[in-house]
């Protein structure tokens, strides 16, 4: 998978490429992508196309990578290594560790976490597990913000991803930074969320918490990252 770089001095003319989007309803709930719209999957499901791309390929959702190995950018290279969701879901059972989590049975939250003083904003993901058994999670979700000029694919932090056990009722959260507008400008209006859980190539779609603009900087697109499911807290 690729991280889709967007040229931010070009994007005040680009504004006629507007992303289409499916915004949650829920105040930032999961929504789930609807199966039967074929178009919709394809663009979605990466994973199933082989191809392991990023969702700057036009806005459509990023393969996420369970591995978790630093430096690699949101955007990996794990669809060829993890294989399918399902494929992923049976490795981790024959090690006797519990199935990977799948996105369907993940409820998944967005929420500001920005405290003061930090150079950077901040949103966390919370993700619950709703599935009724345990589940394994590990490595980078993977995340893109939905603009009216295209989508930006987050950059890994390069934190050591671990391997957590997901108790049925068990929360588990990462944080996605990205700078502030401070430049005076209207700067770039971010519209969307996309998240795509570790070893899974299956998108939910979240209303976006956060600030409602980037800055227009050649330097933005290296600033939004995401770091390792687990790098913003775990609870029950």
């Amino acid at each position: 998978m690729r991280v889709h770089k967007l040229t931010f001095a070009a994007l005040a003319v680009a504004a006629g490429l507007s992303l289409t989007a499916c915004q949650n309803d829920g105040g930032g709930t999961t929504r789930q992508s609807d199966p039967s719209a074929a178009a919709t999957a394809s663009s979605q499901d990466s994973g199933a196309a082989g191809a392991g791309s990023g969702s700057g390929q036009g806005g459509g959702a990023q393969d996420s990578d369970g591995a978790g190995s630093a430096g690699n950018t949101s955007s990996g290279k794990g669809s060829s290594a993890q294989g399918t969701a399902a494929g992923s879901a049976s490795g981790a059972a024959g090690t006797g560790k519990a199935a990977w989590c799948r996105t369907d049975e993940l409820e998944i939250t967005a929420a500001d976490n920005t405290i003061d003083g930090d150079p950077d904003r901040t949103v966390a993901v919370t993700m619950k597990n709703n599935g009724g058994r345990d589940c394994t999670i590990s490595g980078y979700a993977g995340v893109d913000l939905q603009l009216r000029e295209g989508s930006l694919s987050a950059k890994r932090t390069g934190e050591k991803a671990t391997s957590s056990i997901l108790k049925n009722g068990q929360s588990i959260a990462f944080g996605i930074h990205y700078p502030a507008n401070d430049t005076g400008g209207s700067g770039v209006r971010i519209t969307g969320l996309l998240v795509t859980p570790p070893n899974e190539t299956k998108t939910v779609t979240l209303k976006w918490p956060g600030a409602a603009t980037l800055p227009v900087t050649d330097e933005t697109t290296s600033r939004v990252t995401v770091g390792p499911v687990g790098s913003a807290g775990q609870g029950g």
